[in-house]
């Protein structure tokens, strides 16, 4: 792993014509919101860039500035003197992004997650900030560049969701310090806020629903889980972007220490995505268990094997893990 300063990272791209910025498969608006500002301060300096994501742009995120920027890759690899992958602790998490970037020599990380053991060639990671869009702006402002109105929401966005509202631990007095400097530079906080909290389909309200009467509870109450099969989601008519944040309602019961969601996937795979109320219960490490990682309080995994079998098998290990702690 070779750790790297945003001063180094800006130097090593500066003679760098044809620059990709990508993020991570199943997109939220940290991974967005930190691609769009990172083209846009790469287009500012002159350099000719390309923004992927395998997923392209989500319906529920084309709200953000400059959304037009990201597009999914193309089916024929294309070169670039570099690449800088945001928000994405493994590199396979960039998906088909990896096939269609091919030959760069040079690959950069910028990211957040403490599971990310450095895969690129210069490595930018700080665990001890809740977002990517914190870590850029924070090195936007240290080097003088300058934020427009666009940057400064798309960074916002991805502030302010990553750290639940400004909710999660690891929200600290330096985010809202940032936070305010981002208002300063032109960001609309009314506005974007009910483009990312109030504005959500019939579709995301029927998986609720869904989520809500279908919840189980175990080890006495202290794991919420739900699980999401491919005939349910054929039969609500929902797609992957509606999922998001529905965990966090489980987790909200005061009984509850961590809340699972399983997702059924097509090629034979459950998606884990594992939530905990406080740092008494380590998603990461438990995640890390099968395959995954992420934060403290939120990570995921994917594991092989039926919707039943996956679920057991995780839900005895979060139980176990619990009742160890206790």
């Amino acid at each position: 792993m070779t750790s790297a300063t945003f001063p180094e990272i800006r130097e090593a791209l500066r003679g760098k014509r044809r620059i990709l910025v990508a993020s991570h498969l199943r997109p939220d608006a940290d991974a967005y919101g930190s691609t769009i500002a990172a083209a846009l301060w790469l287009l500012a300096e002159g350099h000719e860039v390309t923004a992927w994501n395998e997923d392209g742009m989500l319906e529920k995120f084309a709200f953000l500035p400059s959304s037009e920027l990201v597009v999914a890759p193309p089916a024929t690899p294309v070169p670039f003197d570099a690449v800088l992958a945001l928000d994405t602790s493994v590199k396979n998490r960039l998906g088909t992004v990896n096939e269609a970037a091919v030959d760069s020599p040079l690959w950069i990380c910028i990211d957040h997650h403490r599971s990310n053991e450095g895969y690129a060639d210069l490595n930018l990671i700080d665990a001890t900030r809740p977002a990517t869009g914190q870590i850029l702006a924070e090195a936007f402002m240290a080097s003088g560049i300058t934020i427009t109105p666009e940057m400064a929401t798309n960074l916002f966005a991805a502030i302010s969701t990553d750290t639940g509202s400004f909710q999660y631990e690891g929200t600290s007095a330096e985010t809202f310090e940032v936070a305010a400097a981002l208002i300063r530079r032109g960001v609309n906080v009314a506005t974007l806020s009910r483009s990312l909290y109030e504005s959500q389909s019939k579709r995301r309200l029927d998986l609720l629903k869904h989520a809500l009467v279908n919840a189980r509870f175990s080890c006495q109450d202290r794991v919420a889980s739900f699980s999401l099969s491919l005939a349910d989601v054929q039969a609500l008519g929902v797609i992957p972007e509606d999922n998001e944040g529905i965990i966090d309602h489980l987790r909200s019961v005061d009984t509850v220490k961590a809340a699972a969601f399983f997702e059924e996937l097509p090629d034979g795979m459950i998606r884990l995505s594992l939530r905990s109320k406080d740092s008494s219960f380590d998603a990461c490490a438990l995640c890390g268990q099968f395959g995954g990682g992420g934060h403290l309080m939120a990570s995921g995994a994917r594991i092989k094997g039926s919707l039943a079998e996956v679920e057991a098998r995780v839900l005895a290990a979060i139980c176990a893990e619990i009742e160890s702690a206790d």
